[in-house]
């Protein structure tokens, strides 16, 4: 009875894993790996995204949710006569307003505030400006699937002149199946529409990931693929790679 519980527990908690804007404090650690990189496609990148979720609570009927994305870039021959660069790249900090309930017809959403901070160690790994806009998100969960879309659009408002000022969309849809074994099978794209030079980066992504218990730890663990179906000029082409680590805190 103990493991079917265990079980069951670990398949709600995978199942708000696949909720953006789930009640549920968890820290994301996402390595990608991409390559041909740069106008010689001789490039690769390693990217260790660390992605700390932590739901709010403002009244009994809603919730703040805090989302940040801090990036740790280690790439070679990405740009001409500069070989290697490496260190922390532009923070992505969004918030999501959110109702605890679901709509009357199961919806769940939040939308709020994105910001772009200018927290790269490196000139070629961040924008040197300043951004914000708006974001949201829309889902469902209906038995084992969960599927739904995430958006946002970021405009720069202030940073050095001498570098190109940002408006660019973000979208990515989402769709999963977590089975009773507490394991996830995900696809999504993470797409991003730079209205400055009027291209598509379009990578798609397909995980596996499963809830478990190590110690007393609750842990994610999982990979998987993503296939650059559109790339900015200089960005990555062909197939990369994910692997997913995610600490989880629930109440």
């Amino acid at each position: 009875m103990v493991q079917t519980a265990l079980a069951e527990s670990n398949e709600e908690l995978a199942k708000k894993l696949s909720n953006p804007i789930a009640s549920l404090i968890s820290v994301p650690f996402q390595l990608n790996y991409d390559s041909d990189i740069g106008l010689s496609d001789n490039g690769d990148r390693y990217q260790l995204n660390i992605q700390p979720v932590i739901p709010i609570s403002l009244s009994d009927d809603w919730n703040i949710i805090s989302r940040t994305i801090l990036p740790i870039v280690s790439q070679d021959d990405a740009f001409f006569d500069a070989r290697s660069q490496s260190g922390l790249g532009d923070v992505v900090q969004s918030l999501f307003f959110s109702p605890k309930q679901p709509t009357e017809s199961g919806w769940i959403w939040g939308a709020g505030p994105v910001f772009l901070l200018p927290t790269a160690t490196d000139d070629l790994l961040g924008s040197d400006k300043w951004g914000l806009g708006p974001t949201a998100v829309v889902l469902k969960q209906n038995g084992p699937w969960t599927y739904g879309a995430l958006a946002n659009h970021i405009w720069s408002v202030i940073g050095e002149d001498d570098r190109q000022d940002i408006s660019a969309t973000f979208l990515q849809p989402f769709l999963s199946y977590t089975t009773k074994e507490a394991v996830t099978f995900a696809l999504n794209t993470e797409s991003t529409y730079d209205w400055k030079s009027e291209q598509w980066a379009v990578p798609v992504n397909f995980t596996a990931t499963k809830v478990m218990k190590f110690g007393n730890q609750i842990v994610s663990v999982g990979g998987g693929v993503r296939y650059w179906a559109e790339s900015t000029d200089g960005g990555p082409e062909g197939l990369g790679a994910r692997l997913l680590f995610t600490l989880l805190f629930p109440k």
